[in-house]
């Protein structure tokens, strides 16, 4: 091959990879919180440390990455911490997809007693309050 030819390839390489790497859509982050039962803390734990790999999978499939859960106690409560970035297109399809999923259900009904909403969640029937961002640095 000669140098124009080899040259022209990389070119193009290089611009399928730039393609292929770039983005039209920017995550979207969420922060919310929930209490944790104290007497499920080590059953909440447990069953987070053996995540189901189907669970895991509907996640990255409703295009949720980079999540996080982080516990903390304040005075007497325990409060659990999540975060997760957003990379689809139609996060409420993605919410509903996610949510009629059989094997999630299922995990939602393992991890829901350990959970004690906030207040506002609970009464919209919710067990997660969404958090309002009022920072955020790359």
């Amino acid at each position: 091959m000669n140098r124009k030819y080899l040259l022209g390839f990389i070119c193009i390489s290089l611009l399928a990879v730039a393609q292929a790497c770039s983005t039209d859509t920017k995550a979207r982050r969420f922060g919310s919180v929930t209490g944790l039962k104290q007497e499920k803390m080590a059953y909440y734990k447990e069953l987070h440390a053996k995540a189901w790999p189907g669970v895991l999978k509907t996640i990255r499939e409703c295009n949720i990455r980079n999540y996080s859960i982080y516990l903390q106690k304040i005075d007497s409560a325990y409060y659990l911490f999540s975060y997760f970035e957003y990379t689809g297109k139609d996060f409420e399809a993605d919410m509903k997809k996610m949510a009629a999923d059989t094997l999630t259900q299922r995990w939602w009904k393992e991890t829901a007693p350990c959970q004690q909403p906030l207040p506002e969640a609970a009464a919209a029937g919710k067990t997660w309050t969404d958090m309002e961002e009022v920072f955020h640095t790359d």
